[in-house]
């Protein structure tokens, strides 16, 4: 769709939810939204509302009997725009109001306050059981669908085949999609909403129901449609998904647009929120843990130094560092060993070490306090990283295994020398330790004969 303006501005958009009072005055089903969108004109034309009927600086206070608040604030305050044909991904942890803000995009549901400018068409996919009519079958559904985009019956039918082909739903396309599994469902509506050309895709984590193969195949068709300039708002908890499709993001955090950047900024931002508190070191009794063996062994904490021993939290390119930690044990090991993994933001392993290493035996760990480091000269590329830490029996049975429990970056620069990271983009995980033989032949001036002489020259990269 070509256009000189925005295909999406969102302005000053919240939302507020009144707690206890049953379904909300303003909500609306997918369902009843249909009836209403049946009889009003969705054509290509820019579509605004402005809802104010009761100002947000009005029910902030609000309270029940009891003295607490009755509201709930889904959204507060959200601006954005979106050109035509970005793909923007929108991450956020559960109740930061990226659901809320699909409906009321997707006209699901309303605002309390604030504007929505659409210059096109919405094809929505927002969660199982919301879109089709579960008395119809899955033909009559597609129909349905393309009639409230305002695509004529000609229009669908010709997208007719591609839609019923990508679902893989063939020999129950005449069955109520009532009776439909969840992964038919999901299929069939992704197809519908995909196919049927609409200017703008909303996607939410719907995609989650299906397995890994159908995943990769909506994938690569979300691939397709932004190719073909159309614009697409894709969330989902899985952020590899987010990196390999979307140009932007946005982070949502209680309501609340926090960043709008780089996929990388916005992932790397989310990501690492959850680990903001463990650059104490210290690792609290109630820290996320994992044991086969509850109450046998505690991590107590853990420590990033440098070759100097000071502590940090940033590490200079190619600098080497240790990783210590304390575990007290209550209970003897008879054959155990520590590990310490070190991951990528978003999961991605990079080094995982152990005590086993380099053949060593199991150790027997008696009760008692235990104060352990590992000095790594790993050269990690330019990231940010979190740590795990593990201890375990060596039958893999294990004892106490508690992620994430120190977070650091390394930086681009060295901390002397001119061996600084030089790419704009990092490609890999680690620089490996190579030797580069490079080989050069003088080539012959005007009138001069090969002489066979090769000039090498040998680097080694460290």
């Amino acid at each position: 769709m070509s256009t000189n303006h925005p295909i999406i501005t969102v302005e000053g958009l919240s939302k507020i939810y009144r707690l206890g009072s049953g379904r909300d005055a303003s909500y609306r089903t997918l369902r009843e939204s249909i009836m209403v969108g049946l009889s009003s004109s969705w054509q290509k034309v820019s579509r605004s509302f402005n809802r104010a009927e009761t100002p947000s600086k009005h029910l902030n206070g609000a309270s029940g009997r009891n003295g607490h608040s009755d509201v709930f604030r889904a959204l507060d305050d959200v601006t954005f725009n979106v050109e035509p044909g970005q793909v923007v991904g929108i991450v956020g942890r559960n109740g930061a109001g990226k659901s809320t803000l699909l409906k009321i995009l997707s006209r699901v549901t309303e605002p309390t306050d604030g504007r929505i400018t659409i210059h096109g068409r919405i094809g929505s996919l927002l969660e199982v059981g919301t879109g089709f009519h579960p008395e119809l079958t899955g033909r009559e559904n597609i129909y349905l669908n393309g009639a409230i985009l305002g695509m004529s019956r000609q229009e669908i039918t010709k997208k007719f085949d591609e839609i019923v082909a990508f679902a893989e739903i063939e020999k129950f396309l005449d069955m109520p999609v009532k009776r439909y599994s969840s992964g038919m469902y999901v299929r069939l509506a992704f197809a519908v909403a995909s196919h049927l050309e609409p200017e703008i895709l909303v996607v939410d984590e719907v995609l989650a129901v299906g397995d890994s193969t159908f995943q990769k195949k909506c994938l690569g068709r979300m691939n397709k449609v932004s190719r073909d300039g159309r614009t697409i708002l894709f969330v989902s908890h899985n952020t590899a998904a987010i990196k390999a499709l979307c140009s932007r993001a946005i982070l949502l955090e209680k309501g609340r647009v926090t960043l709008d950047g780089t996929v990388d900024e916005v992932v790397n931002r989310y990501l690492g929120a959850g680990v903001e508190a463990a650059r104490t070191g210290i690792i609290p009794d109630d820290a996320e843990r994992i044991s086969d063996l509850p109450g046998e062994a505690m991590f107590r904490s853990v420590r990033l130094s440098n070759k100097d021993g000071n502590e940090v939290t940033q590490l200079y390119f190619g600098q080497p560092f240790r990783v210590s930690f304390s575990c007290e044990l209550f209970k003897e090991i008879e054959g155990g060993h520590f590990e310490i993994s070190i991951s990528t933001l978003d999961g991605i392993h990079v080094i995982h070490s152990t005590t086993l290493d380099g053949g060593r035996p199991p150790r027997r760990l008696a009760p008692g306090r235990y104060e352990v480091s590992a000095d790594f000269d790993t050269i990690l590329l330019p990231r940010d990283y979190v740590i795990d830490l593990g201890v375990h029996h060596s039958s893999g049975t294990t004892s106490d295994f508690v992620p994430r429990v120190l977070d650091f970056s390394v930086l681009s620069v060295a901390e002397q020398g001119e061996d600084h990271y030089r790419w704009k983009h990092v490609r890999g995980l680690v620089r490996a330790t190579a030797s580069w033989d490079v080989e050069t032949t003088a080539s012959p001036g005007p009138g001069q004969r090969t002489s066979g002489n090769i000039a090498s020259r040998t680097m080694s990269l460290v």
